[in-house]
């Protein structure tokens, strides 16, 4: 980049006095206002305040870079103030002492590219000590601005280093994956090339891993530096490997500390087995493996919406079932008991789909495809595509942004144009009218046609579809399987039929029960982990907790499982044919006072039925287990460690 072009020899301040942040910055301003840089300087000044608000720009080393990105910036420009007194301005931990000031004003629509380049630019020229102090000792503004051009050659020019001197691995990260994430990867590498050493830098940033280290840099490596303020992917690259970490704003202010310290971590090793790096091509999963993974990614982050929107629509819905004049404040438009009822209600009816299409795509294609999924979500809602269309337009949204991010490339300078720009609004556009006009429709139709049929259940049919989601909930206590039902019957829950979900919650009892009951009758047949184990799970299926049924099924797989699958296809059958329903998931034991009935049933009666369900199931799988482990322990095929007596 061609800094000198950027400013004028009239936005160049020397030797000069502020008495505050405030002052330097309105003084600045008005330079670039003055020299046609600016439409309109106050809300140039907006900009740059409401940045100072969000964090720091003082960077260490004396420099503060505030900056604005307005749309009342003709064009990128960027005034300078070398200061004769040093100035207090807001640093990472505290006031930093600045005597050199860069204003940096940039267009919005160029706040992903030029602005950071620029801003790179800028802070990994001043890196060097020597262009510092000349910076700052400059008498004028020609001799300041040939700092820079000096700085512009210099940096195409092939640095060489000795293949015998130290290789540290770095990985840089930041929450927003842009700014901090490449000038920390600059200070780093123009370090390292000062101290003549390899420095080799992967960003992982806004989008995903760049300029990934090599399975040579990795098995070279002295050690790593992790600069960094979110999780490190694929962590397990760099284990045995002498680790030094800092925030990711550290190297912008003390780089040569870092890599001098991450010399000496190298030196002293850390003891632990080193892994060997491999470059074999990464075994790409089948686009089964891709979908079923996907799919369990984004239930998983709907789920939180799922469990706190249908507990407070839980309590809503027992408030109002207290007396008449609640059941009035439930259904008054405004009312406080209302406001709740349309809070747990948008958690689960609004944003639902939404986040479930936004975090299947995110599986697929990292943080670009977000955007564009949640887009397929609100248009799987504006269409009446429900569930599945969220399912559908999650991974048209993953796909086709992985197509993207494989097949549109730019340059590093303009990655946060592609990520914050191009991604979502390509995405968006693409994606939605997909959703809009040509896959959505068939979705919807299909999911109509779900309801409908799930509504005509009645007798025999609805005893079967009770007795295969019983099934499911139990063949692996969480698992893929597990999960398939859930997305099933909240789907039909989000379509307005609300009996799979009183049967899928009724059985989630079912397993944990059996494990407390079982041990609790028979200790002599089972483990002191197992009974241990026993003690607690009934509480975890209270609140509809599968999993504290694991570690039993892990020991005794097909006995504990295949006795699980029948009291729970009863429980499932049960329920099913009685035809109660639940409209608040993840509501646990609670769903008992909150379930849907017909007439002839009443409140009681379905309470029982459905508590009763998860009972008779529980006995029944609670005999099998007893029997068959009984049968295996007395023929030795099965081991038991006697704790207590019976």
């Amino acid at each position: 980049m061609n800094l000198p072009a950027l400013t004028h020899p009239s936005l160049i301040n020397l030797q000069t006095t502020f008495t505050s942040r405030e002052e330097a910055i309105f003084a600045l301003a008005e330079q670039l206002d003055q020299q046609g840089k600016l439409y309109d300087k106050q809300q140039f000044l907006d900009a740059v305040f409401a940045r100072e608000e969000q964090g720091p720009t003082a960077l260490g080393e004396g420099l503060a870079v505030p900056h604005g990105k307005s749309d009342a910036v003709k064009e990128a420009s960027f005034a300078v103030a070398t200061l004769k007194e040093d100035l207090k301005w807001k640093g990472l931990d505290e006031d930093e002492d600045v005597n050199l000031i860069f204003l940096i004003a940039i267009p919005n629509a160029e706040a992903g590219s030029t602005h950071i380049q620029l801003l790179t630019e800028l802070t990994t020229t001043l890196v060097d000590d020597d262009v510092r102090e000349a910076v700052l000792k400059a008498t004028n503004a020609e001799e300041l601005l040939s700092l820079f051009s000096k700085e512009e050659e210099k940096a195409h020019q092939e640095d060489i280093i000795d293949t015998n001197s130290p290789t540290i691995v770095c990985v840089t990260a930041c929450p927003a994956g842009i700014a901090h994430t490449y000038m920390a990867a600059e200070y780093l590498e123009k370090t390292g090339k000062k101290l003549g050493i390899n420095v080799h830098v992967e960003k992982q940033g806004a989008n995903g891993i760049e300029d990934r280290l090599t399975a040579d840099q990795l098995n070279r490596a002295t050690a790593v530096v992790f600069a960094a303020e979110v999780a490190i992917k694929e962590l397990e690259r760099f284990d045995g490997i002498p680790r030094i970490e800092v925030p990711v704003a550290e190297p912008i202010r003390h780089s040569e500390r870092i890599l001098k310290e991450a010399i000496e971590a190298g030196k002293n090793g850390s003891g632990a087995e080193r892994a060997i790096a491999s470059d074999a091509p990464k075994k790409h999963n089948s686009w089964k493996t891709d979908v079923k993974q996907a799919l369990l990614s984004g239930i998983s982050f709907a789920v939180p919406l799922i469990v706190a929107g249908g507990t407070v629509l839980a309590i809503a819905v027992l408030l109002s079932r207290i007396s008449p004049e609640m059941l009035a404040l439930y259904n008054e438009a405004g009312s406080w008991l209302n406001m709740y009822r349309k809070l747990g209600g948008g958690l689960l009816g609004t944003l639902m789909v939404p986040v479930l299409a936004a975090y299947t795509a995110y599986s697929l294609a990292d943080k670009p495809a977000l955007g564009p999924g949640f887009a397929a979500g609100l248009a799987a809602n504006l269409i009446g595509a429900g569930f599945l269309g969220g399912v559908a337009g999650g991974l048209l949204a993953g796909y086709f942004m992985r197509w993207v991010k494989e097949n549109v490339r730019v340059s590093q300078a303009f990655n946060g144009f592609l990520t914050f720009y191009l991604y979502p609004v390509l995405g968006t556009l693409v994606v939605g009218s997909l959703m809009l006009f040509v896959v959505g429709k068939p979705v919807a139709w299909l999911n109509q046609g779900l309801t409908d049929f799930l509504n005509g259940l009645s007798g025999t049919n609805a005893i079967i579809l009770g007795a295969v989601i019983g099934l499911f909930v139990s063949a692996d206590l969480g698992g893929p399987i597990n999960k398939a039902a859930y997305l099933f019957c909240v789907g039909a829950m989000a379509n307005g039929n609300f009996v799979p979900y009183a049967i899928f919650a009724s059985v989630k009892m079912v397993s944990a029960f059996t494990v407390t009951f079982s041990t609790m009758l028979r200790p002599r047949l089972f483990k002191d982990f197992e009974i241990e184990t026993g003690k607690s799970t009934w509480l975890l299926g209270l609140a509809g907790i599968t999993e504290g049924a694991i570690p039993m099924a892990i020991e005794d797989p097909v006995r504990v499982i295949g006795s699980f699958l029948v009291g729970s296809a009863v429980c499932g059958a049960i329920v099913g044919a009685a035809g109660i329903g639940l409209q608040a998931p993840g509501a646990g034991i609670v769903s008992l006072f909150l379930l849907d009935y017909t007439p002839e049933i009443g409140a009681v009666g379905a309470g029982a039925i459905w508590l009763g369900a998860a009972l008779i199931g529980t006995a029944i799988s609670t005999a099998m287990l007893i029997a068959w482990r009984a049968h295996a322990v007395k023929r030795g095929q099965f081991d038991v460690q006697v704790a207590t007596s019976n």
